[in-house]
C-alpha cells in the first residue's frame, strides 16, 4: 500500500515537473493516466480499512491519558469516515455506482482526511509538550545536584556564568532556549519527529484539495511522496513507529 501511495505521489510530482519543462502533452497524458490507475487502485485495496480503524479506535478508549484517548479515537474514527467516503469514491469510478457524485464525497473524504490529521497533529503537540516539562525537570533537578551551570540548553539564568545570550532580551533568551530544548526532545525521540514531519507533509493534500490552502500539484506530489517514504520507513522499521 505505501509503496503504491509513493509511485502515486512521484507520479504527480513527475507530471508536474513535465509540464513546467514543456514536455509532450502525450507523455503528460500518459502520466496523469498513470497516476490515475494508481488511485484507483490504491481504492480498492482500501475497501477493508474502515473496519481496521475502527477497531483501532475501539482500542484507543481504554488509554488511561484524557488527551490521548480523545485524540487518537477521534482520529482513527475521522479515518473511518475517510475510507468509508473513499469505498464510495472507488464504486464510482469503477463504474458499480455511476450515479454517484464524485466531486461531493471526494469533498467529504477529504473533510474527515483533515480532522484526523489535525488530531494527529494535536496528539504530536501534547506528547511533545510532555516530553519538554519532563526534559526541563530533569535538567532542573541535574542543575541542582551538581551546584553549577553547565553548558547547553540548561544555562539561561540571568547573569549566569557563560549565560546564552546575555545581550538578548529575557524572552527572546526564553524562545531561543525553548527552540533548543524542542530540538532537544525530538533528536532524543525519533518515532515522534517522524509522526510529525509525516502529519505535516499530509496535511498540505487535504488543504489543497479542499482549496483551504491552493498549493499547486508540485507541493502536493513532494509532500505525498516525502509521507509515503516515511510510512514504508515505519514499516521496514516498527521502533519508529509512534505508540500507542
Amino acid at each position: 500500500m505505501g509503496k503504491l501511495r509513493a509511485a502515486q505521489y512521484a507520479c504527480s510530482l513527475l507530471g508536474h515537473a513535465l509540464q513546467k519543462h514543456g514536455a509532450s502533452p502525450e507523455l503528460q497524458k500518459q502520466i496523469r493516466q498513470l497516476e490515475g490507475h494508481l488511485s484507483l487502485g490504491r481504492k480498492l485495496l482500501r475497501l477493508g480499512n474502515s473496519a481496521d480503524a475502527l477497531e483501532s479506535a475501539k482500542r484507543a478508549v481504554h488509554l488511561s491519558d484524557v488527551v490521548l484517548r480523545f485524540c487518537i479515537t477521534v482520529s482513527h474514527l475521522n479515518r473511518a469516515l475517510y475510507f468509508a467516503c473513499d469505498n464510495v469514491l472507488w464504486a464510482g469510478k469503477s463504474g458499480l455506482a455511476p450515479r454517484v457524485d464524485q466531486e461531493k464525497w471526494a469533498q467529504r473524504s477529504f473533510r474527515y482526511y483533515l480532522f484526523s490529521l489535525i488530531m494527529n497533529l494535536s496528539r504530536d503537540a501534547y506528547e511533545i509538550r510532555l516530553l519538554m516539562e519532563q526534559e526541563s525537570s530533569t535538567c532542573s533537578r541535574r542543575l541542582k545536584g551538581s551546584g553549577g551551570v553547565p553548558g547547553g540548553i540548561e544555562t539561561g539564568g540571568p547573569g549566569g556564568p557563560g549565560a546564552l545570550g546575555g545581550g538578548l532580551p529575557q524572552v527572546a533568551l526564553k524562545l531561543r532556549l525553548r527552540v533548543l530544548l524542542l530540538a532537544q526532545v525530538l533528536r532524543g525521540h525519533p518515532p515522534l519527529l517522524l509522526d510529525v514531519v509525516r502529519n505535516a507533509c499530509d496535511l498540505f493534500i487535504p488543504l489543497d484539495k479542499l482549496g483551504l490552502w491552493r498549493c499547486g500539484p508540485g507541493i502536493v506530489g513532494l509532500c505525498g511522496l516525502v509521507s509515503s517514504i516515511l510510512s514504508i520507513l515505519t514499516l521496514i522499521c516498527p521502533w519508529l513507529r509512534l505508540k500507542p
